[in-house]
């Protein structure tokens, strides 16, 4: 289980799947229910980055 534990510490999924030897996809597929606890911090970075820029409109 320390997969679950890499993840829930904020370490990137790329970064555990490489150390894993699976992919992404996979190691996802078989953890995602597992990670939990870093919303609020996700929330703090987003909002601390401020607002996003609106996308180029085409045409405009």
């Amino acid at each position: 289980m320390e997969k679950a534990h890499w993840l829930n510490a904020g370490v990137p999924a790329a970064d555990v799947a490489e150390w894993a030897g699976n992919s992404v996809p996979v190691l996802l597929a078989a953890y995602a229910r597992c990670i939990n606890g870093q919303l609020d911090d996700l929330k703090q970075r987003i909002e601390s980055a401020g607002e996003l820029p609106d996308p180029a409109v085409p045409g405009a």
